[in-house]
């Protein structure tokens, strides 16, 4: 099947997982912030989504999404490594048109890694996770914002917390509109207004995420003035 055995297959699949995993970000940051506005919400839509049937189903689709866009980026990685052959230990020098965060993508997805686990184990594992095997935990599974507050009380955890969406901004930034044109959506024309678009469209979507940290981190979010 060419897109499992051909070069162009894999990228196209790491374009569709990776705009479907974009579109879960917005989502996610959609959520955040009314976090910001209002506990109650917030612990409203975690009830929502909680282990009902529905939610379990999105997760593995997610965790799906997810691995089978990981893999793909080790394999393009190794097969990319192959092709230059010994040309990959000579010293050049990194061509001025040649973005940052394309010529470390693997760096930036191993550390986008690393905090996604460090983030399952925060939220995911403390909350569905424990609502699913019935497992006792500090809070209630369903208090989301109680969690967010615990979480960010910590100062470690927010550094961590920075240094991974800063990862993700450089990885959306590049990723973004390499997906366009790997789906053959951005002709001359539109090559940089996508990169435009996805700038900017990144750089709020981190902001939003980040302004989340910092609120509960300075304990300046408007909904703790309301929670007990």
């Amino acid at each position: 099947m060419w897109l499992i055995n051909s070069s162009i297959g894999r990228k196209v699949v790491m374009s569709v997982t990776g705009i479907a995993l974009i579109l879960f970000l917005t989502f996610h940051c959609c959520m955040n912030v009314a976090a910001l506005f209002s506990g109650e919400a917030y612990n409203w839509i975690c009830e929502l989504l909680g282990s009902n049937w529905y939610a379990v189903v999105a997760t593995l689709g997610l965790a799906a999404l997810a691995v089978i866009h990981i893999v793909y980026a080790f394999i393009l990685t190794a097969q990319n490594r192959r092709a230059r052959g010994n040309e990959r230990y000579a010293v050049t020098d990194t061509p001025s048109k040649v973005e940052w965060a394309s010529q470390n993508m693997l760096v930036l997805g191993i550390i986008i890694l690393l905090g996604l686990l460090l983030h399952l184990f925060n939220f995911w594992y403390n909350m569905m996770f424990a609502e699913l095997v019935g497992m006792e935990t500090k809070l209630s599974p369903t208090d989301g914002f109680g969690w967010i507050v615990e979480t960010f009380s910590n100062p470690v955890f927010v550094v961590l917390y920075i240094i991974w969406l800063v990862a993700i901004w450089f990885h959306l930034s590049h990723g973004f509109w390499s997906a366009m044109q790997t789906l053959g959506i951005s002709g001359k024309i539109w090559f940089k207004r996508w990169k435009t678009i996805g700038l900017v469209y990144v750089t709020i979507l981190m902001a939003c995420f980040l302004i989340v940290v910092l609120a509960f981190a300075f304990k300046c979010a408007p909904s703790l003035c309301y929670h007990d």
